[in-house]
């Protein structure tokens, strides 16, 4: 710029410059919305025409860790030396929780672990799912609340028979189970009464599966589509029948998968109370196979 211009030319050519060079990004960004906006149409696209895998390339996928907890209270002496394992103190959880934030890992959610295990859909890094069972209202105030505190986000397998009841225990009501699912929590089957899935007759898909299933969906609006097996036990010539009833996967404990029924045979692992934070992260490694996610 020469240095003879006047100061009124000066700013004249400096706003047309300025103006240019705006509308020139401008444009550049309604390109980059328009490519990204196409490139999320293709992703749609191609998953929607992609073909499922089948059960022996779901097995081969690496698994995803997924932590099972039942109860969040204190012991009290009249707990049975089994019931341990499905307690951990508040503060315990709370530890938990923290490590888990603290070591990286992103919780995930039943929908996004099927599209990974049919799909080969990609997951976050260092990916977990956080499950809790049997309805307990300690896992509404103590476990989401917790939670919340990191981002993450829980699965919650109902016990309908459970729901509103005050007792010793208390567990979640119907307006507990409505805000959790409200705030992005996936809300999913474990019975009526908790009945063993290995001992179910042709009565127990009505009471036990349906039932429960229906007043899920009437709570929180969407469907339920994923079950956790109480005790973790299963069937194996009765798996098939869940995806009859609606079910896209479901899970077991710590026992080894059905080959035929990757799927509806989803391992979890307890987090027992007597487990320091250190304790889990090491079984969380243990536990689940260490190839890395593709």
């Amino acid at each position: 710029m020469s240095k003879h211009l006047k100061p009124a030319a000066y700013t004249l050519l400096s706003v047309l410059f300025l103006g240019s060079f705006s509308l020139a990004c401008s444009g550049n960004k309604q390109k980059e919305k328009t490519a990204a906006a196409s490139t999320t149409e293709m992703v749609k696209i191609d998953s929607a025409n992609k073909k499922p895998a089948d059960n022996k390339t779901i097995l081969a996928r690496r698994e995803v860790p997924v932590i099972c907890y039942h109860q969040i209270r204190n012991n009290i002496a009249s707990d049975s030396k089994r019931a341990h394992d499905d307690i951990i103190a508040p503060d315990k959880f709370k530890e938990h929780m923290k490590m888990l934030a603290d070591s990286g890992y992103h919780t995930i959610l039943p929908d996004q672990l099927y599209n990974y295990l049919v799909y080969n859909a990609k997951l976050p890094e260092k990916p977990i799912m956080i499950t809790f069972d049997d309805t307990d209202q300690d896992q509404f105030t103590i476990g989401n609340a917790t939670l919340k505190k990191y981002g993450f986000k829980g699965v919650y397998f109902i016990m309908t028979v459970s729901i509103g009841r005050k007792g010793r225990i208390n567990y979640m009501t119907k307006e507990q189970i409505k805000q959790l699912s409200d705030e992005g929590n996936t809300i999913a089957s474990h019975t009526y009464d908790h009945k063993n899935f290995a001992q179910f007759t042709d009565e127990d898909w009505t009471t036990q599966i349906d039932v429960p299933t229906k007043k899920l969906e009437e709570i929180t609006g969407k469907k339920v589509e994923y079950f956790a097996y109480p005790y973790g036990v299963y069937k194996a010539s009765t798996l098939h029948k869940l995806k009859e009833h609606g079910f896209k996967a479901a899970f077991i404990l710590s026992t080894a998968r059905d080959e035929n029924y990757p799927l509806y045979t989803i391992r979890r692992i307890i987090d027992p109370g007597r487990y320091t934070a250190k304790n889990l992260y090491y079984s969380i490694n243990k536990s689940f196979n260490k190839t890395k996610f593709k």
